[in-house]
């Protein structure tokens, strides 16, 4: 071997050096970030966006870095982008969630509630607290059979002034929950504030966990299912938008 294919030579494995370097720096960066090796890759021809809510919802405080949350500033960009991606015909709606920040919770409801494409929501785990409204916003939403969700009053953690008009506040930042929460479901106002105020079913607490069936029961939610029956109400919702605008376009 002469000095210039010596010199190539080098090279070339110094090539394959730093392309292995480099493929190894973005494995151990996937197993970082989503725990697993292999990332699912979405095929270029599909409709369906999912959407995942887990956690803590994360709205003007920033919470420990043990917590595992959901950042409303994160989340409402990408509802922004599902509205304007036309590839995108519709979105499925998976929440784990144990609820947290009530007005980052409204705000993303409220997004979510205001998409002009199909929008289904399923529970599984827990969908608790202000994850309820989140779960109601969408135009079809199930829940897991053994899925929970707790119904309870707004609550204030820190240092509260013990005056009548922190107690409006309250009122009315919990009236904005039970608005947006019939309105969306088939649940009336009567009942919800029932289960809200019931003394039995916490401990040392008032409020309701409600399970699965009971969900569709008192008219929270509108079926119970898994990924399956979401996938498919979302795929025929989405048939019918399309047939509804072709519809209108001939006439």
């Amino acid at each position: 071997m002469d000095k210039n294919q010596y010199i190539a030579s080098e090279q070339t494995e110094e090539g394959q050096d730093k392309g292995n370097e480099s493929k190894g720096s973005n494995l151990i960066e996937k197993i970082q970030q989503l725990g697993q090796t292999n990332v699912p890759q979405l095929s270029a021809d599909t409709k369906i966006h999912c959407l995942t809510i887990v956690g803590q919802i994360e709205g003007h405080i920033q919470l420990p870095p043990q917590n595992k949350t959901t950042k409303y500033e994160h989340v409402i960009p990408q509802i922004v982008a599902i509205e304007q991606n036309p590839k995108i015909e519709g979105l499925l709606v998976i929440l784990n969630t144990v609820g947290g920040d009530v007005e980052a919770g409204l705000a993303i409801s409220e997004m979510l509630g205001s998409l002009s494409k199909p929008t289904v929501s399923i529970v599984l785990g827990g969908g608790h607290s202000i994850g309820v409204p989140i779960a109601v916003s969408c135009d079809y939403s199930y829940i897991a059979e053994t899925a929970t969700m707790t119904i309870h009053p707004v609550r204030l953690t820190g240092l509260v002034i013990g005056v009548p008009q922190t107690f409006e506040y309250l009122d009315k930042m919990q009236e904005r929950v039970v608005n947006f929460v019939t309105k969306n479901s088939n649940i009336t106002e009567e009942r919800f504030k029932e289960l809200m105020f019931s003394k039995g079913n916490l401990t040392r607490d008032i409020g309701t966990n409600v399970v699965g069936s009971d969900a569709v029961k008192y008219g929270l939610m509108n079926e119970v299912g898994g990924v399956g029956q979401a996938i498919k109400k979302l795929n025929e919702l989405i048939e019918a938008r399309n047939t509804n605008e072709s519809g209108q376009m001939l006439q």
